[in-house]
């Protein structure tokens, strides 16, 4: 299913998810393009500047490849571009720190310089909320496709805890007709069978702390 094929009231947030990832995707398959195509090394600590911020050849790689994996999940849209982006987001956060400690050493593989820094921790920051938007929140509108989604979540206990009610009431109702002398045969049976269940419970308890106490 692609985001063509979701209800129009899902369209502004999953419009928001789409574009976001879209947009910094195709910035960074053409930031890795553009290393490509000027012939950086692949390993170098300290590359050449390129818009501003340093590169190599893995660098360039790896721009490339997260640049098309968040070109495909704008184009999948929905939930996949939101996780996508969000997931990247911590990643780009992650990098940015972790890049930053080893600025100047031979450990910078990635030929990080302080632009570069700057742009992965805006660029994470950017993603996560981003990727976020409209999905994340305790008051969601009923019209947000997330909060639909939850409440479908949330259905079979809800389920669950209707029934438990009913059959609470039922059983109050039959014991109350029982007290009063007036209960159908139906009832009866239903309070001889909770009669027996309690009395089985409690026997069953009675016998645990029996061994416990041993």
């Amino acid at each position: 299913m692609t985001g063509h094929d979701h209800p129009r009231s899902a369209e502004p947030v999953r419009r928001v998810h789409r574009l976001g990832a879209g947009l910094l995707g195709a910035a960074l398959t053409a930031f890795g393009v553009m290393g490509f195509a000027r012939g950086l090394p692949f390993l170098s600590v300290d590359g050449p500047a390129l818009m501003g911020m340093g590169s190599n050849g893995l660098l360039a790689t790896i721009s490339v490849v997260v640049g098309l994996v968040l070109v495909a999940a704008a184009w999948r849209g929905g939930a996949v571009a939101s996780t996508t982006m969000t997931t990247l987001g911590v990643l780009f956060l992650v990098s940015g720190l972790a890049n930053l400690a080893v600025l100047g050493t031979a450990a910078n593989l990635l030929a990080f310089r302080f632009p570069n820094v700057v742009f992965s921790l805006l660029a994470g920051m950017a993603l996560l909320f981003t990727g976020a938007y409209g999905r994340i929140s305790g008051g969601l509108p009923s019209e947000n496709p997330y909060a639909r989604a939850r409440a479908g979540d949330q259905a079979p206990d809800q389920e669950s805890s209707r029934l438990r009610i009913l059959e609470i009431d039922e059983m109050a109702a039959a014991e109350n007709a029982t007290s009063n002398g007036v209960a159908t045969p139906e009832q009866a049976a239903l309070v001889r069978a909770d009669r027996i269940e309690r009395a089985e419970a409690h026997r069953r308890r009675s016998h645990e702390h029996a061994e416990r106490a041993r």
